[in-house]
């Protein structure tokens, strides 16, 4: 299984929707047990694939989780819900499934706005900062050495996991440069996104490419300053 790359804020709005509707009612299956919050929803990233799970460490979900306790055997159970650090893991220790997913009610919305506005104030900044001094031209080869930035050269934006946008993923034989090994992951900002793609090229690896070659240089450089 590759690596969770849903996006966070939409996964959270189904999951909202899925509780809401009643979605944690007792299966038929194992009525002997309560049901588990993510674990026995469609937002977990191993529910079509219990026989051969992923590793928890890919979910998106693992952006929520405190770092001390990415490591425990469920990590989205120790996901705080409020400032005093009531946790899924607390509340199944001595709540009820009521108390339990009206909890989960109240911190999914909150979470939800939450999230709605970082990325709001995120592309209000964007939309304010200055334009890139420079276009690249087409077939700019890309390293590690970008990034926690867009990978775009000539684009400042800087990587935030809320911001929107578009991920790549290359496997080692695709993308990396003789000597080194393991995935390697690219991001294009929200603006770069519209106009570039990233490509790999077997001589020199990652490429920023024109999603339109046709599209006039001038085109280009507004596309990117937008």
């Amino acid at each position: 299984m590759e690596k969770d790359e849903r996006d966070l804020l939409e996964v959270l709005k189904f999951e909202l929707q899925f509780l809401e509707k009643g979605g944690y009612g007792r299966s038929p299956r194992e009525a002997w047990r309560p049901s588990y919050i993510f674990e026995d929803s469609p937002t977990c990233m191993n529910y079509d694939s219990k026989e051969n799970p992923g590793p928890c460490a890919d979910c998106v979900l693992m952006h929520l989780v405190p770092p001390e306790a990415r490591s425990a055997q469920i990590p989205c159970r120790h996901i705080p819900l409020n400032n005093s650090g009531i946790t899924l893991d607390t509340l199944y220790q001595r709540g009820d499934q009521y108390e339990i997913e009206e909890k989960m009610r109240q911190w999914l919305k909150a979470t939800i706005e939450r999230l709605e506005k970082e990325r709001a104030v995120a592309r209000e900044v964007q939309q304010k900062q200055p334009p890139p001094t420079t276009v690249p031209q087409e077939g700019i080869p890309l390293y590690q050495k970008q990034h926690p930035k867009c990978a775009n050269p000539a684009c400042p934006t800087e990587f935030h996991w809320t911001g929107g946008g578009k991920f790549f993923r290359f496997r080692p034989e695709a993308a990396n440069p003789p000597g080194t090994t393991g995935v390697r992951h690219y991001w294009l900002c929200e603006n770069c996104s519209r106009v570039f793609t990233l490509v790999h090229d077997e001589e020199r690896g990652v490429l920023l490419n024109a999603l339109w070659p046709e599209l006039p240089d001038s085109a280009a450089k507004r596309a990117v300053r937008a």
